[in-house]
């Protein structure tokens, strides 16, 4: 039997009337300064419940992994959307996640009676409804953040294979220490969102010219 904390992740979908089809998104790399945003949008069924599913940044990769493969086997259905950093740049973050999660939701080739989001409105859907720190409180929306975080987390690991200085295989994209530096020691590549990264140069510039 599902313990305490999982039957509590799919009280909000249990509440809904039989039949209805609820589908949870989220989203993994708003905040990188490099590689592409990635939504996973998921329909789960109320039983047999997936156990141990959390927010993703809550877990191990490890963890994560086996959720994943037991997500994708439990799913009604799922779908995954990546906007490229060249597009971010384009169109801005708020336009690429609504794009994103469009694209996401139409993968899953089901039209939610229920659309939960994880934190704030992006309006892609008259069922939208949002759930601040779904990703720790509703079932379909932390299954969603985990085949997000897994799917872009395994992006950058092939590429970091291709850009072994920028260390995407530790830092998945984000701006850390060590990934600022290697952008002011080597620049940029088409995998980093210009947009994101122009403090980062500038520090470069300022440090040439003093």
């Amino acid at each position: 039997m599902p313990d305490e904390h999982t039957r509590a992740l799919y009280r909000l979908q249990s509440e809904q009337p039989a039949g209805s089809c609820v589908i949870g998104i989220d989203e993994v790399g708003r905040g990188a300064v490099a590689g592409p945003l990635t939504v996973a949008a998921i329909a789960l069924p109320l039983a047999p419940m997936v156990e141990g599913l959390d927010d993703s940044k809550k877990l191990s990769p490890r963890r994560r992994d086996e959720l994943a493969v037991c997500i994708k086997d439990a799913a009604i259905a799922w779908g995954v959307a990546h906007v490229a950093p060249a597009r971010i740049d384009r169109m801005g973050m708020a336009r690429a996640l609504r794009l994103a999660m469009l694209e996401a939701l139409e993968a899953t080739d089901c039209a939610p009676d229920l659309l939960l989001i994880d934190g704030n409105p992006v309006h892609i859907h008259p069922q939208e409804h949002c759930v601040v720190k779904g990703d720790a409180t509703v079932a379909c929306i932390a299954a969603a953040s985990i085949i997000a975080k897994v799917t872009r987390d395994a992006i950058m690991v092939k590429l970091d294979a291709h850009y072994p200085e920028y260390g995407f295989v530790r830092n998945k994209g984000y701006a850390t220490a060590e990934h600022q530096d290697a952008i002011r020691s080597y620049g940029l590549t088409k995998l980093h969102r210009k947009s994101f990264c122009t403090g980062i140069l500038q520090e470069r510039l300022f440090d040439v010219v003093s």
